[in-house]
């Protein structure tokens, strides 16, 4: 499985990094699911190659999107973009924000596949909707350590 992180990173503090690292390391140690970042490249400002990298990534190996809103996300565009690539192709788009739905265009909010008041709560839900997957890897994964005996 593989997640793409998607938030501002233009207008954010440090290209907004922080949030991005400690769910990389949660989805990744908990999950073991991939996770596609373009904020660790250091980009702050996208250029026309970029952008399409980044909507191939989206639209075409990624699994489920985690978009971040707060204020540097609003700011851009590049997120409503990825968002709306992510929804045209089905790709479900978990959305975090601390911001009243209300505030937010309808556009933004359409995109979404479920909303989330805080990154404890969508852990909660990632984990009861990809325990399973996670389980049935670790059974095949004793499975080949017993045959291996």
């Amino acid at each position: 499985m593989m997640a793409f992180l998607c938030g501002g990173i233009e207008y954010a503090p440090e290209g907004g990094r922080a949030w991005r690292i400690h769910l990389r390391a949660w989805l990744e140690e908990n999950l073991n699911h991939h996770v596609y970042d373009h904020a660790l490249e250091g980009r702050r400002v996208l250029g026309e190659a970029e952008w399409a990298h980044d909507l191939d990534v989206v639209t075409n190996r990624t699994d489920y999107v985690i978009a971040y809103w707060d204020e540097p996300a609003v700011q851009g565009g590049e997120s409503s973009a990825l968002l709306t690539a992510a929804h045209r192709k089905g790709i479900p788009v978990y959305f975090v924000t601390e911001i009243p739905i209300e505030q937010i265009g309808g556009w933004v909010v359409g995109c979404t596949t479920k909303i989330f008041s805080s990154f404890e709560e969508l852990k909660s839900f990632l984990t009861a909707t990809y325990i399973s997957e996670v389980r049935q890897r670790a059974l095949r994964g004793s499975a080949r350590g017993q045959g291996e005996q």
